[in-house]
């Protein structure tokens, strides 16, 4: 048994979605209940697991005597590529195959033998909700964090009043392109002016039994057994979409932006344990620590987008053509069913202003001061990030809620650009010169220094409301018995 200060703390098990841009805000928040006094079970599927060690090494899986990872399998076929799985197989495996393998984790957790406390409560990627199951069994508090932005997170919400409403499935595959995207959908509590098209992607289909559509559906419905709810965002950014939670859902609770809260601990003792899948090129730092400040474009699409060759060749050239300097990340997996081979003449035009990397620590780059732009698919932890840093965007979104969070940032927050989805070489240069040297690309760096300052209120004690609604979710919900 361990020792009796061990055997009194709260024992939270952290469970993400396995893919990168959901490990990373809940191993955030893990540190974080670590630092408030909670022991911590980390769950890894064990193909990120591996992964994990692969880009890490075994020092940043140790852990610590009361930080600890476990694993359960996803379901899928085991393979060595080190590229992101499939998401919707991923999606049907982890909600069809991983419950009794979790519930034994719970269960040696939970043995009397074991040098752990027991299991108090669990923090479930909202997403991962067959963990539900699990936390009612055994009568203890489940908060589901959905790594969304609230305003993506209503919209997955409505997807029963849009399937009802007829508004899909789509007749013909000519809706996708005949102007019926640009539908207006007035009627989703606390999102006004939003389009077809701004709705999560995955209801832009002509068949209504999909993976995607079934699965959302049954994890929108099954969010409303939670004890609570959080999201990585933060009061004034999203504030009318937050307040129409209310009357919906269990509790919703604003705790963002985490990568600024996280950054407040003190002497972080859990600061070794990274989530980075790629192994990343600190070099890059030291590259942006020569430029000038806001001088450089950073460009990464994130851990799933995907694109075609061509599409790779238009922003290459795109951004060549700008003139301007650029930190670009290709992951080795960007380009679908290609490597990411670049033509010979772009890289000699830009080899003496700018640099292309694999991976890197993005929180960094954008925290650092010679950043002045970020070239974006629109995933809500880059979005995040780029407020965090003060840096405003140019989006591409690829899928999912990334069309919501592009068209809030680019029309409710001011701090962004849209770029076609049919990629353009002279589109690319000429927003990328605005963005870097416009009036346009001005006034959204004006709102990206003013949503900065607003998110550092929002995780400042003790009146910050993100800072408040993390102290109320632990004392109210995760050390409460369940109710």
């Amino acid at each position: 048994m361990g020792s009796l200060a061990t055997i009194e703390k709260p024992h939270a098990v952290c469970i993400p979605y396995p893919a990168q841009g959901h490990i990373n805000p809940m191993l955030k928040l893990a540190k974080i209940l670590h630092h408030k006094g909670f022991h911590l079970t980390f769950v890894n599927t064990e193909f990120n697991h591996q992964r994990l060690l692969k880009s890490r090494g075994p020092d940043s899986l140790t852990g610590l005597p009361s930080f600890r990872f476990e694993t359960i399998p996803d379901g899928l076929p085991s393979t060595d590529v080190d590229a992101t799985q499939d998401i919707p197989s991923l999606c049907d495996s982890t909600s069809k195959y991983c419950l009794p393998h979790f519930k034994n984790l719970l269960g040696r957790l939970n043995d009397p033998s074991s040098d752990v406390p027991p299991v108090s409560c669990i923090v479930s990627d909202g997403v991962m909700s067959f963990t539900l199951d699990v936390a009612e069994e055994l009568g203890i508090p489940e908060v589901l964090f959905w790594t969304t932005s609230a305003c993506g997170f209503m919209a997955y919400a409505h997807y029963r009043q849009l399937i009802e409403k007829g508004y899909t499935p789509l007749k013909d595959e000519s809706y996708l392109t005949n102007g019926y995207l640009e539908t207006v959908i007035d009627w989703i509590p606390g999102m006004k002016d939003i389009r077809l098209r701004d709705i999560p992607t995955f209801i832009r289909t002509t068949d209504l039994h999909t993976i995607m559509i079934d699965f959302i559906l049954s994890e929108t419905e099954r969010a409303k057994r939670a004890s609570a709810i959080i999201l990585n965002t933060f009061q004034d950014l999203e504030k009318d979409v937050l307040d129409a939670f209310a009357s919906i859902l269990p509790p919703v609770y604003s705790i963002g932006p985490l990568h600024l809260l996280i950054n407040q601990i003190p002497d972080n003792d859990t600061k070794q344990i990274g989530s980075n899948l790629w192994k990343e090129e600190t070099e890059c730092i030291e590259w942006l620590d020569s430029k000038e400040p806001n001088s450089v474009v950073y460009v990464n699409f994130g851990s799933i987008a995907v694109m075609t060759a061509h599409q790779l060749i238009e922003f290459a050239w795109g951004l060549a053509n700008s003139k301007q300097t650029f930190l670009w990340v290709i992951r080795p997996d960007l380009v679908a069913g290609d490597t990411s081979i670049l033509p010979p003449e772009f890289l000699t035009e830009i080899k003496e202003r700018s640099i292309l990397a694999n991976w890197c620590p993005q929180e960094q780059v954008l925290s650092h001061p010679s950043v002045g732009g970020f070239l974006t698919h629109s995933g809500w932890n880059s979005t995040l990030e780029s407020i965090g840093g003060g840096v405003p965007m140019v989006c591409w979104p690829f899928f999912a809620e990334q069309q919501t969070n592009c068209r809030y940032s680019c029309k409710e927050w001011g701090i962004g650009m849209e770029i076609d989805n049919d990629v353009k070489r002279d589109e690319v240069e000429i927003l990328v010169r605005e963005l870097m040297e416009g009036e346009k690309g001005k006034e959204m760096k004006t709102k990206a220094i003013d949503w900065k300052k607003m998110a550092k209120h929002a995780i400042t004690a003790p009146s910050g409301s993100s800072y408040r609604n993390l102290e109320e979710v632990i004392d109210n919900v995760l050390l409460t018995p369940r109710s």
